[in-house]
């Protein structure tokens, strides 16, 4: 008989539990809803656009002044690295007493292939930093048109 009792006690607790879980549910639900149907809990879109494009200048306009600034850099970088390469070159011209020996023809050889692979190295990394940079500026575009529809 005992368990009988305790079982339908049980058997109470839970579907008042269940119900009252329901009714806060419900209740919840409710009152999110009140707060999506003013348009007033969601920002206007037109300031939203507004917003965003202003960013995606700013965004834009820093991309250029780092790019340029890259691209000193990278032209700086080769710039001394040829200035190096001729330093060495004239120490060991100085070195061989001008004479035209096998070592001053290497050194002038290596200045030159030195001089060449700046060249290169500065070109591909510059072309690398313009594409870095349109990338960005791309995605940054992408963004503002998904945003604005």
């Amino acid at each position: 008989m005992k368990l009988n009792y305790l079982r339908k006690g049980l058997s109470t607790v839970g579907r008042w539990m269940a119900t009252s879980i329901f009714c806060l549910s419900a209740i919840a639900f409710v009152w999110q809803g009140a707060f999506f149907s003013h348009n007033l809990a969601i920002a206007a879109p037109s300031l939203n656009s507004v917003v965003l494009a202003d960013a995606g200048d700013r965004v834009k306009e820093k991309v250029g002044k780092d790019t340029e600034r890259a691209k000193d850099f990278i032209g700086d970088t080769a710039d001394k690295v040829k200035r190096t390469a001729n330093r060495n070159a004239n120490k060991v011209e100085q070195a061989t007493d001008d004479d035209g020996n096998f070592i001053e023809r290497k050194a002038n050889r290596d200045r030159a292939r030195i001089e060449e692979r700046a060249e290169q190295d500065a070109a591909k990394t510059q072309k690398a930093v313009d594409k870095t940079k349109n990338a960005v500026e791309r995605t940054v575009d992408n963004i503002k048109d998904a945003l604005k529809k």
